[in-house]
């Protein structure tokens, strides 16, 4: 993944302008704002409140709602591991076991080196090829131990 500029008030006002007449303006600038600083900065919340003339309670609840947004700079890479119905039932709960030992992460941890960020995620459209995962925005299907050892190894180069 290509690396991210720094926190930029100036740059954050700036994408909310160029987003503010779209339809339902709220995501498309959190999307925006997480593109450029590869986060959604707490600072960023209240301009884009203000922007939309809304409370910042709203788009906190906005921020929150969806699992694609983060507030802390993730890594390099971003492996995320559906943890929904289909997948456990086809075996995702022990490689979910397994991708943490082997990272050594919890849910939203990021290792100390920055290279990959773990995610848990509820569903990625993948039922059929349960158990699923996404790495960096590409989805992997039909994983097992040895799919995930090869994942995880690609994960943190």
């Amino acid at each position: 993944m290509e690396s991210k500029s720094a926190w930029s008030r100036e740059t954050a006002e700036a994408i909310i302008a160029a987003n503010l007449g779209k339809p339902g303006a709220a995501l498309p600038i959190l999307h925006a704002i997480q593109a450029e600083f590869g986060f959604v900065p707490p600072e960023a919340l209240p301009l884009i409140a203000a922007a939309l003339n809304i409370s910042r309670a709203e788009i906190h609840g906005v921020f929150t709602f969806y699992h694609d947004f983060r507030a802390t700079p993730g890594g390099r890479h971003v492996l995320r591991l559906c943890r929904a119905e289909a997948c456990q039932s086809a075996g995702a709960v022990a490689l979910a076991e397994q991708a943490r030992a082997w990272l050594g992460l919890d849910w939203g941890g990021t290792s100390a080196d920055g290279a990959v960020t773990l995610e848990a995620v509820y569903c990625l459209g993948l039922c059929a090829c349960a158990p699923a995962a996404m790495l960096d925005g590409r989805p992997v299907g039909r994983l097992n131990p040895a799919r995930m050892d090869a994942l995880l190894q690609e994960s943190t180069q």
